[in-house]
């Protein structure tokens, strides 16, 4: 049956029609305006935002919507958006005249999209009195020209997608009473900084070097003459931490004094993955991927995937034969070591060769025994093996007469060796039969780790 509709239930129908449509475009438009007035949608969630009007500069509270008008510099404005909220959002550009300071703030966010800070010199500081006022602050998407951002005694810092240009010091990591740990830093480039990321000397009774767990990854250096792309200070500890899919370029802007990662402290179980360091000079001076000063006392793992392109004065510079650690298999060599010699046949304080952070995958002992023996003397060389669950091989003893050199034989080494574990150490004491002697022990290590 065909149905036909009358032109009076058509126009009914054409009028709810066109109320229901006006409805939809009131609401849009009344979101629409509600966007509009709190600012652009990237700033929406951000308590207050920062902008420049004319020659003086705005805050504008993004919830209540009032605004503040006619701070005279930028550094003002911003330093008193952070004295009022916990997140800041930055629009436009910005001179420093002045230190911005986020001082013992919890979940602190300072963000733009792609704002400018001409920074002068000036640095924007993170800062706790210890860890435990400052936690989980973000700093993100800033282009940051000429200035510091600094980051003192806090937990959980995270800094992303920011570029930092002609810095005297890029970004800085400081302690000054205990520490500050687990920071991330994703996503950076740096172009000509004569410090591109630094971790600093501790200062302060209650300070301590630890920089641990600090991630940096998928970061960028432009480095030109006389700097350093990350400087890691004596006593700075940037242990049990990750550098990953780093590329450092060196030489394209200058020839002399560039060094991608300078070690003066601790890199303890930090693991390099994916790290490049590139050279484009063709005549290299002083052009370091890794320099390693004397003062340094653990070297970072470098995976397999580590790359040294181009020429270089060298690519890991070692003057002080610190030892090296890779993933897989690196080799090690302790050459004479002094062994303790106990009297009246109790062993003495023991010797210790331990390839730390590595695991021992293979080694060779060498025990050599130098010295004028009295009638009826001997000597006891004991060696034996720590293992990584804290216990220990059988030991192996080598007597001596008189003065001789003895290689360990296989017959030896496969005896301490366990059915199942993993060593950690080669420990060795020695005891003379007397209550007095004139020989000396010496035992050198030689094998493989990973």
């Amino acid at each position: 049956m065909r149905i036909v509709l009358s032109s009076r239930i058509i126009s009914l129908i054409l009028v709810v029609v066109l109320l229901v449509t006006a409805l939809n475009v009131g609401l849009v438009i009344n979101v629409y305006s509600k966007v509009n007035d709190v600012g652009q949608t990237d700033s929406s969630g951000y308590e207050y935002v920062v902008s420049q009007t004319g020659s003086t500069f705005q805050v504008k509270n993004t919830f209540s919507k009032d605004i503040i008008n006619g701070f005279a510099s930028a550094s003002i404005a911003i330093n008193y958006a952070l004295s009022q909220g916990n997140t800041v959002y930055l629009k436009g550009i910005f001179d420093l005249n002045a230190d911005v300071v986020i001082f013992n703030s919890w979940n602190a966010k300072l963000v733009g999209e792609s704002a400018i800070i001409n920074a002068n010199g000036y640095s924007i500081i993170i800062r706790g009195d210890d860890y435990t006022y400052s936690k989980y602050p973000i700093v993100s998407g800033l282009i940051l020209n000429g200035g510091t951002l600094r980051i003192e005694n806090t937990f959980g810092a995270t800094v992303t997608n920011i570029v930092f240009r002609d810095c005297l010091v890029g970004l800085e990591f400081a302690n000054d009473n205990t520490w500050t740990e687990f920071s991330k830093v994703e996503n950076c480039h740096f172009i000509n900084c004569t410090e591109g990321i630094a971790f600093r000397t501790p200062k302060g009774v209650s300070a301590t070097g630890s920089y641990e767990s600090t991630e940096i990854n998928r970061c960028f250096f432009n480095q030109y003459d006389h700097s350093i792309a990350i400087n890691v200070e004596n006593r700075a500890e940037l242990s049990c931490s990750q550098l990953q899919n780093v590329r450092i370029w060196i030489g394209e802007y200058g020839n002399t004094n560039q060094t991608g990662l300078r070690m003066a402290g601790s890199m303890s179980q930090t693991l390099l993955v994916g790290v490049v360091f590139e050279s484009f000079s063709k005549s290299p001076d002083l052009l370091f991927g890794i320099d390693i000063i004397e003062t340094a006392s653990t070297t970072p793992i470098m995976d397999s995937n580590i790359s040294f392109l181009g020429s270089w004065t060298a690519s890991v510079h070692n003057s002080a034969s610190i030892w090296l650690s890779a993933v897989g298999t690196s080799y090690f060599a302790q050459k004479d070591l002094s062994v303790h010699i106990g009297l009246n046949g109790k062993f003495g304080v023991s010797t210790v060769i331990k390839p730390v952070p590595l695991k021992i995958a293979s080694f060779k002992p060498k025990i050599e025994v130098n010295g004028n023996f009295n009638h009826g003397e001997t000597i006891t060389v004991r060696v034996k093996l720590e293992y990584i669950d804290n216990t220990y091989s059988k030991e192996i003893e080598k007597v001596f007469f008189s003065g001789s050199t003895v290689w360990f034989t296989d017959d030896d080494l496969l005896e301490m060796y366990p059915s199942q574990n993993i060593v950690t150490a080669i420990i060795v004491d020695a005891a003379c039969s007397l209550n007095s002697t004139d020989a000396t022990v010496k035992i050198s290590g030689y094998g493989t780790a990973g």
